[in-house]
């Protein structure tokens, strides 16, 4: 057998969703046969075993059980779950969104829910599944998170504001690349998620995208490892806890993909060697990069121009994709953390250590200091979320009426490239730029930076 043909053979048992599913099976995780079954079983509710409710944010899509792989526009039947269309196939324990559970504790060993309406794609539908080992849930659930939108908006402006605002930069810089990169490498390769059944979707909000490689282990594997690479040396900390972090994250949200039900093996690995790939190459010039960002004169301009082509050209390599509208969103954070970097190195708010001081001491935690940490924390994360809302609320009916797109249904209106990525771009460069930025003048203006 020749090497092309053993190759051949590792990608197709890689990539076999029978192997997800078993990996599931493993992990305590079955779907019903159908709905039926699953109301049958239901508890009653005069034995005062109410389910939880549904809390916090979530991201839900509905999957089709077979038909043509990639994305469908949206209300087309394939991209709609299984229990809607009438079929059987697995789903989140109700109780659950996104993958975090509502309420910790003994619960029965299956659960049924509805899931809620994406905002954008308008897809809808109930799964059922039955989840026997909920301490598996729980931790891959929290895996899961590390690669989602409300980690990623805590744990940067929490490295700018509280920790190490460099290494908070040059975090989001090596994110931004890896991100887009895997983005755009999903809508080239255009391979569709694993087939269900056989595999349980735990998790179906990135349903509509495409499947290789997983941008979740890809976000995994950089953003650890970035961590210690640029802190190691930097700050004074036993190497030996890099070496435990790194392993445990990586793992941790790779893993948490394949019990999803979102990814198989092969998106999984291919997206952790694609990430060393892009580090062994970028990293060299990630202190470069970021010293332009603060230095340069014209360094806002090349930062808007470059961000903003990049995600038109992204735009054009598929037809519809939710992945669009995450690439603008990634872009414009990056591109408005680096301008915001720029006007407060200008302004004197951010001011790096001196080379002479390094490494930094770790300092003593005293309750100043964690009190101001918290407050820039709450501070800073109610002004950032009162920019995205104000310019979500201003951008997208500005640009409806800029390319004359009816705006009365803001949903197929955010389907429009026209529409989306300025909306995106606009709304999350603000926000990068509030980080940065804004909340760093408001924290010196009371005395708390």
């Amino acid at each position: 057998m020749s090497l092309g043909q053993r190759l051949s053979r590792l990608v197709s048992h890689l990539q076999d969703p029978q192997k997800v599913a078993r990996f599931q099976q493993l992990c305590g995780v079955e779907a019903l046969p159908n709905r039926a079954s699953a109301a049958a079983a239901e508890p009653r509710e005069d034995d005062n075993e109410a389910e939880a409710p549904f809390t916090g944010d979530s991201r839900w899509r509905g999957r089709q059980p077979k038909g043509p792989s990639g994305p469908q526009p949206p209300g087309n039947d394939l991209n709609q779950c299984p229990a809607q269309l009438g079929g059987g196939g697995g789903g989140a324990p109700k109780g659950v969104r996104n993958g975090l559970a509502a309420e910790l504790g003994p619960a029965p060993p299956w659960r049924a829910g509805a899931l809620r309406r994406n905002s954008l794609s308008g897809e809808e539908g109930e799964l059922v599944a039955q989840v026997s080992n909920w301490p598996l849930y729980y931790l891959f659930s929290f895996g899961t998170e590390l690669g989602n939108e409300l980690f990623y908006v805590t744990f940067f402006p929490f490295w700018v504001w509280n920790l190490d605002p460099l290494v908070g930069r040059r975090l989001v810089c090596i994110w931004v690349l890896v991100m887009y990169l895997g983005q755009c490498t999903k809508d080239i390769i255009r391979w569709p998620r694993p087939a269900s059944p056989p595999v349980v979707k735990l998790e179906v909000f990135y349903n509509s995208e495409y499947s290789m490689p997983s941008t979740h282990a890809m976000s995994g594997t950089a953003i650890p490892l970035s961590m210690i690479l640029l802190t190691y040396g930097r700050w004074q900390y036993p190497l030996a806890y890099g070496l435990i972090l790194v392993p445990c994250w990586c793992s941790l949200v790779s893993l948490s993909r394949i019990y999803m039900g979102m990814h198989s093996i092969l998106d999984v690995v291919a997206g952790f060697l694609y990430t060393i790939l892009i580090l062994a190459v970028f990293y060299p010039f990630v202190d470069l990069l970021d010293n332009f960002n603060q230095t340069h004169k014209y360094a806002p301009f090349v930062i808007i121009g470059l961000h903003l082509a990049l995600g038109i050209f992204s735009f054009t390599l598929d037809t519809w994709s939710t992945s669009r509208g995450d690439t603008a969103e990634i872009l414009g954070s990056g591109a408005g953390i680096a301008c915001g970097s720029h006007v407060a190195y200008r302004m004197g708010l951010m001011l790096d250590p001196s080379l002479d001081s390094l490494p930094l001491n770790i300092a003593p935690i005293t309750g100043t200091l964690l009190g101001k940490a918290v407050l820039r924390f709450l501070i800073g994360m109610a002004f950032t979320l009162v920019v995205r809302d104000v310019m979500k609320k201003l951008t997208i009916p500005l640009a409806c009426r800029i390319f004359s797109i009816p705006c009365d249904d803001i949903r197929r209106a955010r389907q429009h490239m026209e529409v989306e990525l300025p909306y995106r771009y606009i709304t999350y460069g603000m926000v990068g730029f509030s980080i940065t930025c804004l909340a760093p003048y408001i924290f010196s203006f009371i005395g708390i930076s």
